[in-house]
């Protein structure tokens, strides 16, 4: 064999590549298995959880994460600050890939994928909830992929279409924000119309309002998360001007995270003085509550707030993992955890091995293609035609 020939194996055979394939092929087999013997075949759903970690994980926690294309693309297209423009590609990728995979999920548990257009076509509910959600996602959707073709185009050599799509980066980002805005506070509102279902120390009026303000946080906590992976695994791909700015994005983003936690932190706090909630605190339930509370949302303010003062990286990059893990665990409080509180243990819902397996190959389906994307387009350094214009 040609020493050409080992080192496109060794380029090949990877560990990632290796265990991802183990993974993509175990999903196809479970794909097929779902949707040849339904939800029953696969899932540990019954009449009194119709949604469970497909909807919890995948979605709700999907659709948060998401956020730092939003987040981002608006503190540089609409606010201005420019330094921290590096972070947009990355961020509007990780968002569009993230948003692609909600919708991917949403059929895994929906079923019949060719009659998800249906609300839109033949459906006169347009004052439902659920209606708003998949109008907006599926819009905000189209906004994300527009939003990344620029460097696409770039890639394929599409000047005059990027051109027209540059100009109108502007509007895409607006109208991204008042669609963001929408479907992450309606996520939350989904779950008003459940009051004897879910715990009053997660049920609210303002669940609308945590939502939003928690999908912020989890945005920006994400941007830092993602720049310090790429920073990792794709500091080949990067130019300089991206690795210099990796820094100031994680700094100021820490110090926007800090603020935005710490309301987020009253926020909560005045939902259980409106409702007097307060002597459920002393339950089991008020325990894990303040576990969330206090471990996820006060310590990681005050862990941010730290970090951008004393410019300590390694503690802002820690805190941005641990943020994302407290908004993935405030989801599935909300959605499962919290959900039929009422409800003995020996009937509570846990997920079967299928769904743990499904989702794992949904998230893995994403890294695929992020690093595909990476490691081919222009997303962590300029286009060579283009070096002033992100």
């Amino acid at each position: 064999m040609s020493s050409q020939a080992v080192r496109a194996d060794r380029g090949l055979i990877t560990p990632f590549n290796v265990i991802a394939g183990v993974i993509v092929i175990m999903g196809m087999v479970l794909t097929a298995w779902r949707f040849a013997g339904g939800l029953g075949a696969v899932t540990n759903l019954d009449n009194h959880y119709p949604w469970g970690l497909w909807i919890g994980l995948d979605l709700m926690a999907g659709v948060a994460l998401a956020a730092g294309g939003f987040v981002t693309s608006a503190a540089v297209h609409v606010f201005g600050m420019k330094k921290y423009s590096s972070a947009v590609r990355p961020a509007i990728l990780t968002g569009f890939l993230g948003y692609a995979l909600v919708v991917i999920a949403l059929h895994y548990d929906v079923g019949r994928p060719w009659r998800l257009p249906y609300p839109f076509i033949m459906s006169q509910g347009t004052t439902s909830l659920l209606f708003e959600v998949a109008a907006c996602v599926a819009l905000y959707l189209t906004v994300l992929f527009l939003e990344f073709s620029p460097a696409a185009m770039e890639w394929l050599g599409l000047k005059r279409a990027r051109m027209i799509v540059v100009k109108l980066m502007l509007l895409l980002t607006i109208f991204g924000v008042v669609l963001s805005t929408l479907h992450q506070s309606s996520l939350g509102a989904l779950f008003l119309i459940a009051p004897g279902k879910l715990h009053p120390l997660w049920y609210s009026s303002y669940l609308p309002v945590f939502f939003f303000v928690s999908a912020v946080v989890a945005g920006l906590s994400m941007v830092i998360f993602e720049s310090s992976l790429t920073a990792r695994y794709f500091a080949d791909k990067m130019d300089e001007a991206h690795k210099q700015e990796k820094t100031t994005v994680a700094f100021g983003f820490a110090k926007a995270a800090a603020f935005t936690l710490v309301g987020y932190f009253f926020a909560k706090l005045i939902g259980i003085a409106v409702d007097n909630n307060w002597h459920y605190l002393a339950s089991g339930y008020g325990a894990w509550f303040l576990v969330e509370l206090l471990g996820f949302v006060a310590l990681p303010a005050f862990l941010f707030a730290i970090g951008s003062r004393e410019k300590k990286l390694g503690l802002v990059k820690f805190t941005a993992v641990w943020t994302v893990f407290g908004i993935i665990l405030n989801r599935l409080n909300v959605s499962l955890i919290a959900f039929n509180y009422h409800l003995p243990a020996s009937e509570r819902y846990f997920p079967s091995w299928q769904e743990i397996g499904t989702s794992i190959f949904l998230i893995t389906l994403g890294l695929i293609a992020f690093k595909f994307i990476v490691t081919r387009m222009p997303i962590l350094y300029s286009h060579p035609d283009y070096p002033d214009e992100h």
